[in-house]
Parts: C-alpha cells; structure tokens; sequence
C-alpha cells in the first residue's frame, strides 16, 4: 500500500508541475572502444534488493492507469540489466496499456526504456529509431525531462559512431536545457557524457574533470547505480594517464558497489576492466583470476554477451605468456564459438586467430597455426579494403589531378622559356644597334648603309616575335585543348561509367539494406556533380578570354539548374544598363566570378530557407557590382562557425583582386556583394 501511495504522489506531482524530481533519467549505455556502463536513476524504493516480479503484480492489479504504466516502465528498466527478455516483455505491454488508455507521458517514456533495451542488447541501429521517436513525441506532447534524455541518447548514439563534435553538441544542448529548468540532479549525465566524448579523444585529464563533477552530483543525490558508471569511467581514464594504483583502487569501489546493487552489467564491466589494469601492471595471476570471475555470469544472462570476445582473448593470451598453450586454445575456442554466435563481431576477432597461431605454434602444430595465422592476415586485409576503399579511390583522383596540373606548369615552363629566347634576341638586336651607331662614326656612306641593315634585320626580327608568339599561343591552345580533352574524355568518362555501374548495381540486384541503397546513391549524385563541375572547368580552360555573355550564360544555366532543386524558390537575374556588356575577363578572372557567385546561391538554397534569391549586376565608376541576394533566415556573421564555402569565395576574390563584402543578420537575409 505504500508503494501505490509513492506512485500515486509521484503522477499527482506530475498533473500539477513539470518541474518533478522523481522522473528517471535514461541514458546510452553501451560503448564500442571502451567499457562503459548504463547510466540510470531509480526510485529510492526501487532497489534491485526488491522482488520485481512481485512488483509487476501489484502493477498489474493497479486500477489508476499514470501510476500502474510508471511501476511499468521502473520495473522493465530495473530488468534490463539482469533479465533483457522479461525487460522486452514488460515494455511491450506498457506501450500497449498506455496506447489503450492515451497516456502519452507513460508511452513516451516506455518508448525511450524500449530504446535503451536495444542498445543493452547491442541493436544499435534499433535503438537510435526508438530515442529519435520518443524525443518527436516528447517535444509534440511538451515533456522537457523526458526530451533531455532523449537528446542524451542520441548524443551517444553518434559518439559510439565516431561524430564526437555532433556528440558534444546534443550533450550541451541537453546540460543547456537541465540548467534553464534547474534540474541540477539531471545535468550529472550531461556532464558525464561531455566526460565521455573527451575520453574518446584521449584528452583524459580534461574527461576526468568532468566525470568527477558528474560522480560529485551523483552523490549529492544519492543516485548509486550512476555512482557506478563514473567509477568506471574515471578509472578508465586514470588507467590511460598511467596512474595504475589509483585506477585499480577505484575499480574496486566500483565493483563493490555494482555487486551490492545487483547492477550485473556493471558488476561484470568493471571487472573486466580492473583485469586490464592488473595485466598493465603485470599482475598476470590476478589478472588471469579477475577475468575469469568476469566470465563467471549467471545462467541465461545474455545482455553484452559479445564484449566477452575481448575476455577470452586476453585470458588465452596470459595462458600463452604461462606457457599454458593447451588451456590458452580452450579460451580461443570459446572465443570462435561467440564469432559464430554473432557473425557481425568477426571483423574484431584479428588478434584471436593471432593469438590461436602463437598457441599452435607453442604446441609444435605449425600446419593448424599457420591456417591461423592466414585467417588473420585475411581478415586484417579484409578490413583494410572495406575501410580504405573510398579512401584509395579519392588519392587515385587526387593523382590524376596532380598530374594534370605538372602538365600544365610544364608548359607554364617552356612559354618561358620561349619568352627568355625572344628577350635574348632583343639584346642582341640593340647591341647590332649600337655597334651600328659606333661604325657611323666611321663615314656616313658606311652609316647609311648600315643603317638600312639595322632596320631591316629590326623587321626580320619583329617578324620573328611575331611568329614565335602566335606559335607559343598556338601551342598554348593545343595543350589546353588536349588537357581538356584528356579531362573530357578520361576521367569524365570514368565517371559517367560509375554512375552507370552504380545504377547496374541497383537494378541488377536486390539490395535490401538501406544504408548501401543511400550510400550508393550519394556515391551517384556525387559523381554526377563532379561531372558538371569538370564541365565548368573545361569551357574555362578552351578560352583564353571569357565574354560577359558567357558569364551571363554560365548563370543563367546554373539558375535553371537551381530551379529544378527547388521549384518553390522564385529566381531573378537582373543587368543594369550602365553596364557594358562587351566587357571581357581572362579565363582565370570569369571562372572565379561564376565560382563566387555559384557558391553564394548554392549557399542559400542549402541553408537560407530562402523563397527569393536574386542576382543584380551594376557598374559604379570602374567597378562591376555582382550582388546576390536572398531573404533567408540569415545568420549572425559575427558568431557563424565559417565553412569553407565563405572561405573559399574570399580567397577567390583575393586571388583576382577583388573585393567581396558579406552581411546578414538573423532572420533577416544575406547579401553577398563582389566588386571587380
């Protein structure tokens, strides 16, 4: 009876204020790189020293639909961590009872606990579908709590995938909003995981910092379980700073703590963890033993089965440096039967087939360690291509590019070289010259003379210069026409049959995951932009000189173009008529007009939210005014984080003497201004 009164205050509490602190916060426990713990609050009266499945009676028989669907989502969240299937279970039909009687708090919590079972149970993908649906429904219905945890998920989410700035941004966002409704106890997570992100970056006294300050909070609220993960949080980063005392001395504290509050994933976590720092320290008969007691799990407990790979491969390790071969391939088959178990771990099973071929090789049977030793390369190189492929693919471009661009300054060198001939004859000339002027002196017949010789060979060699220069243009051309060809012909054919082969790929075979369909898309329209971007850099490259009916052709394309990605978005291109339209710019200087100006507009349709982008061209004095402009949301120039679009189209106006004026504010468009 007093268990239906605590909930009954705690759903009474929530029908008259927001601000509860009796609201469990519920965050990413599981981490690729490093043991990390669940981190969850439960209520004082929910110790896992409880009877849940008495619990789960009293819920059932509960007639008040807000108390009997949070006894629901406190008792599946309390059997995640010891029992996942009776967890999936229970949360099944919480959401059922809560979608039944339309409580949407109850669902929408039951909704982040189902995200929380999938990533315990390491359904990564399952459970980012799971937080991003309960954080829609949590801002649709306005539950700000269960939002902050939400976005803490998701931030861990992108942690375990390596986006640690994109990370960090969804855990200040949610220490931002804790703090606005000061909710002190639910910022410990917060800054716990900001601990996180910094700890995957290696930067450990910075990470111990703020995992501190999260066990600190941890403590004032007497929220044991997230006592839990900092402990083993702050001993990993003690262990990486080498201070292996302190580390193992907060293991223990943690593994006390886990054992007395059931807590089994931790419990299990921490002493595999306290194992490592005995191995650190070359303690290999405690850590031999404290690895096999993180082994020692009761029967049908599966949650975070596959972090035992790890496990069996250290401990076959220590039996091979005991010289223990035997009991060592014990551990290593153990190890092979968990590959099998769970296929998608094999690629982080390399140092088990090594660590098999160094206890074959021990036990002279050099034909089974060799095999061993074959599966490892393979799947090391196996590894190697499905990480590096795109990588050679970009440096196999980048060569290209490279190559094309010696070609260039080859020929860069030899019209100097043809320049450095014409100067040398010019010499010559003016010293023919004065010798002329000197053998005047000698008799005016023989002044005259040599006077109609120096004019005449003046003609010769003007003649010359002549010709030389329009055969170094000619062959200036020639070069720039082949290169182009080259450009045309290579490498845009060897797109073009990427983006064929990648729609033959589609076609021809069923390809049910969706994120190789969106890859190979991406990979498609990339492509397919490079192709227009090395066409843009061809019609530059066949002209020594651009029009401005050229330029105005090239935006006028690029406009229609812009059109068809945004049909809702009304276009203007408008020249003033004090603009003289037989202006001509060099190659170099009209390329990077319609570069600037490209950027710009792309920038807008991107980010601007735009429904109106203009382009005016006007003249004031010598100067040629482009002005691109659109009525966006804007931004704050002053704060922006600068990409390398703005970037770019500043070092463009540089590189051609320009000048390029940049203003927006909030909610108030942006112009972009270019003075030629």
């Amino acid at each position: 009876m007093l268990l239906i009164n605590f909930f009954k205050e705690a759903s009474e509490n929530f029908s008259v204020s927001k601000n509860r602190n009796c609201l469990v916060l519920f965050l990413f426990p599981y981490s690729k790189k490093v043991f990390l713990s669940a981190f969850c609050t439960l209520f004082s009266c929910f110790c896992f020293s409880q009877n849940l499945d008495s619990l789960l009676t009293v819920a059932k028989q509960t007639n008040n639909d807000s108390i009997k669907l949070r006894m629901y989502n406190e008792i599946a969240f309390s059997f995640i961590f010891n029992d996942t299937k009776k967890a999936v279970s229970i949360i099944e039909e919480g959401k059922k009872l809560a979608e039944e009687a339309q409580f949407n708090f109850g669902l929408t919590e039951l909704t982040n606990t189902h995200g929380i079972y999938m990533d315990v149970t390491g359904m990564s993908d399952s459970a980012k579908y799971y937080f991003e649906k309960a954080l829609k429904m949590s801002r649709d219905f306005g539950f700000k709590n269960i939002e902050s945890m939400c976005i803490n998920n998701l931030g861990m989410f992108n942690w375990n995938r390596g986006n640690y700035q994109l990370a960090l941004d969804y855990f200040f966002q949610s220490l931002k909003m804790d703090e606005e409704h000061g909710n002190e106890k639910s910022t410990a997570s917060a800054l716990n995981n900001i601990g996180l992100i910094y700890q995957e970056m290696n930067l450990s006294e910075k990470a111990l910092e703020y995992h501190r300050k999260a066990l600190s909070l941890r403590k004032k609220y007497n929220l044991v379980n997230d006592q839990i993960s900092s402990l083993n949080n702050i001993g990993i980063n003690l262990k990486d700073l080498r201070r292996i005392d302190e580390a193992i001395a907060i293991y223990k504290k943690g593994v006390d703590l886990a054992n007395h509050k059931k807590n089994y994933i931790e419990y299990y976590r921490l002493l595999d963890n306290l194992a490592n720092a005995y191995k650190e320290k070359g303690q290999v008969e405690l850590a031999l033993t404290t690895y096999i007691k993180a082994l020692d799990k009761p029967q049908n407990y599966d949650a975070d089965e596959k972090s035992m790979l790890s496990t069996y491969n250290n401990i076959a390790s220590l039996y091979n440096e005991s010289n223990k071969p035997n009991i060592a391939l014990r551990y290593v088959d153990l190890g092979f039967n968990l590959v099998k178990k769970y296929p998608d771990i094999e690629l982080i099973a390399t140092d088990l087939y090594l660590t098999g071929s160094e206890s074959y090789y021990m036990l002279n049977n050099f034909d089974k360690a060799r095999v061993y030793k074959s599966n490892f390369i393979k799947l090391r190189d196996s590894i190697f291509s499905e990480t590096n492929a795109t990588a050679v693919a970009d440096l196999e471009i980048k060569y290209e590019t490279e190559k094309k661009e010696r070609e260039i300054l080859e020929q860069r060198a030899e019209i100097a070289e043809n320049k450095l001939t014409i100067q040398k004859q010019n010499y010559q000339l003016y010293g023919l010259l004065a010798l002329a002027l000197v053998l005047g002196l000698l008799g005016y017949l023989i002044f005259n003379q040599q006077r109609l010789k120096n004019k005449q060979l003046a003609k010769e060699a003007e003649l010359k210069d002549a010709l030389l220069k329009i055969e170094t243009q000619n062959k200036l051309q020639e070069q720039r026409l082949r290169i182009s060809r080259d450009l045309h012909d290579n490498i845009g054919a060897q797109l073009a049959f990427i983006i064929s082969s990648i729609d033959n790929l589609k076609y021809a075979f069923k390809i049910e995951d969706y994120k190789l369909q969106d890859k190979l898309s991406d990979i498609s329209n990339f492509a397919s932009d490079t192709i227009y971007e090395l066409r843009d850099t061809i019609w530059a490259m066949n002209k020594s000189v651009i029009s401005f009916e050229d330029l105005q052709t090239r935006i006028s394309n690029y406009i229609d173009k812009a059109h068809l990605y945004d049909a809702n978005i009304k276009f203007s291109y408008t020249v003033d008529d004090s603009v003289n339209e037989d202006r001509t710019f060099t190659s170099v200087h009209g390329m990077n007009i319609y570069r600037i100006i490209q950027e710009a507009m792309h920038n807008s349709l991107k980010y601007s939210k735009a429904s109106k982008i203009s382009i005016e061209v006007t003249k004031k004095v010598s100067n040629l005014i482009f002005k691109i402009k659109d009525n966006g949301i804007g931004f704050d120039i002053n704060h922006v984080e600068r990409g390398n679009g703005l970037n770019n189209m500043e070092k463009r106006a540089l590189d051609i003497g320009a000048a390029i004026e940049i203003d927006s504010k909030p909610n108030k468009g942006t112009s972009i201004k270019l003075i030629v």
